[in-house]
Formats: structure tokens, C-alpha cells, sequence
């Protein structure tokens, strides 16, 4: 079985990944730590290397669906390529970083990609307010981190909810601002009975 977590910047994603392997022994699936071959020029030209890096981050993800479908029991994902093409590259494309006709090829791509693969059994959305996000993001000191601007995490925010909002998948939404699912056992228990009545059905309320 494969469940992702999906959420913005600073939901909480790689922390609810560990929790959650920990309790149920699930394999956790982080992003690949690799040196990324386009990061540099793309901080020094965004506008010229951006179809680039999403290409190459395409490429990496969709090698982690391959490796997570050959996995026997149960993988959970931090971040799927879904939100690296529904979220961020189609950012990119209307920031105007990727032309319209590299944004088609790159869908095209996907669409490729997709058809031999599919969804998550499961997607769990750490949904959050701009306010938990910079709180977040500020408690976690992270240097690459400082420079995200408030209009940016606004307009990430907006493509999740839209995204979410239509996903043809199976999906469960937890509502990340009010839990501290890391220092609070009750917490983190919430989210837990949730997943049980979604994929075991133990519980009749959610």
C-alpha cells in the first residue's frame, strides 16, 4: 500500500512521516538527499533553468513511484510527484518561469509517466494557515528557507486547496493548525483514529 503526505512549506509533512512509520511500521519514503545538478544555475537564472529543474525533480520522483511499487507492505511518501507538478511546477509556469509550450511537454511527461503508475492508496493533506506556516518555518531556522515570501506560501496555499479540493483520489484532510501531533500524545492519536476509520474502518465518526 502506498500513502503520501502532501501540505505546504512547514505543515509538518517529514515529521508526520517518521511518527507515523514509527507507529504502524510503515517504510517511510523521504525525498532523495542528491546533489541536485541544476540547483546553482537555477538560483543564478530561475527564468532559464526552471523547466530544467522540474524536469529533473519529475525524473526523481517518478523513479521513487517505481521503487515505493516494488516495495512489499506499506510505504508512506513525504511529498508525491503529484504535488511537484500540480503545485509547484504549474507555479513556476505562471510565475512565467516555464513557457507555455515547455510547461505542455513537461505535462505530457507526466501524463506518460502516470499512466503506468497510479494514485496513492491514500493521501493524508496537512492542511495549514499562512500564520502556522512562517511559525513553522521561523521555529525550524532553515537558511534556504528565510528568503520565502508570504505572497509566495499565499499562492502555494491557494493551488493545494484548489488541488485537494478536486482530487480524484482518496483523501483525508487534517487540519494541522490546531495539533502539535509531535509533543502532544492526544494529538497525534487524533490523526491516527482517523486513519484507522479510513482504511480499516474501526470507527464510524471521523
Amino acid at each position: 500500500m502506498h500513502i503520501g503526505i502532501a501540505g505546504n512549506i512547514g505543515s509538518g509533512k517529514t515529521t508526520l512521516t517518521r511518527l507515523l512509520s514509527e507507529y504502524y511500521g510503515w517504510t517511510p519514503k523521504y525525498e532523495a538527499i542528491t546533489h541536485n545538478p541544476y540547483i546553482e544555475d537555477y538560483y543564478r537564472d530561475i527564468h532559464r533553468w526552471s523547466f530544467n529543474l522540474e524536469v529533473y525533480f519529475l525524473t526523481r520522483r517518478f523513479k521513487d513511484i517505481i521503487e515505493i511499487s516494488k516495495t512489499e507492505g506499506t510505504v508512506i511518501q513525504d511529498r508525491t510527484i503529484l504535488e511537484g507538478v500540480y503545485i509547484f511546477a504549474a507555479n513556476n509556469k505562471d510565475m512565467g518561469n516555464i513557457s507555455e509550450r515547455d510547461f505542455n511537454t513537461y505535462m505530457d511527461l507526466f501524463d506518460v509517466m502516470m499512466s503506468m503508475v497510479k494514485l496513492p492508496d491514500l493521501l493524508i493533506y496537512l492542511k495549514s494557515s499562512i500564520p502556522h506556516l512562517v511559525a513553522q518555518i521561523q521555529k525550524r531556522g532553515r537558511d534556504y528557507e528565510k528568503s520565502i515570501s508570504l505572497e509566495y506560501l499565499a499562492g502555494l496555499n491557494d493551488r493545494y486547496e484548489k488541488w485537494t479540493e478536486s482530487y480524484p483520489g482518496r483523501i483525508l484532510t487534517i487540519d494541522a493548525d490546531s495539533l502539535d501531533f509531535e509533543n502532544r500524545a492526544e494529538d497525534f492519536s487524533l490523526i491516527t483514529d482517523r486513519i484507522d476509520a479510513e482504511l480499516f474502518g474501526l470507527f464510524s465518526e471521523k
